[in-house]
């Protein structure tokens, strides 16, 4: 089962389960233990190099902050990968999967146990910026 969620995006709608293991910037990719990159749904956050992606929301919060706040969210940072991307070590998490994120990443809408809703929190310490073509009337509670 791991190999197919190494391959390809997790099927929208499905539900899944993911260990953080290493986040790139403040909207993903999370690294899963489990095998799937995941995107967080519904919002976006600069780039590692501080840009705006063409035609995206573009947050005032920095590369960096964004990227070390959602780190907080989900565990607990354990270094820094080889890539510059940092690990972590968190609990698992329940995703949701809202199909492909590009490549083969899954836009998900995740809930930590350390940070409630992922996407919600974001927005809410304004590290990123909702999406509306993609947050499609989701709630945060």
């Amino acid at each position: 089962m791991f190999a197919f969620l190494l391959l390809a995006a997790v099927p929208a709608g499905e539900a899944f389960i993911c260990t953080p293991t290493a986040v790139w910037d403040g909207d993903g990719p999370i690294w899963c233990e489990e095998g799937p990159r995941i995107r967080l749904a519904g919002i976006a956050a600069r780039e590692m190099d501080g840009s705006c992606s063409l035609r995206h929301p573009c947050p005032d919060a920095t590369a960096i902050a964004a990227r070390d706040a959602l780190v907080r969210l989900i565990g607990q940072k354990t270094g820094l990968g080889p890539h510059g991307h940092v690990t972590v070590k968190g609990p698992a998490m329940r995703c949701l999967s809202n199909g492909s994120g590009g490549g083969n990443r899954t836009a998900a809408w995740c809930v930590s146990p350390i940070g409630g809703d992922l996407s919600c929190a974001m927005v809410g310490m304004k590290m990123a910026e909702k999406w509306d073509r993609y947050w499609r009337g989701h709630r945060c509670r």
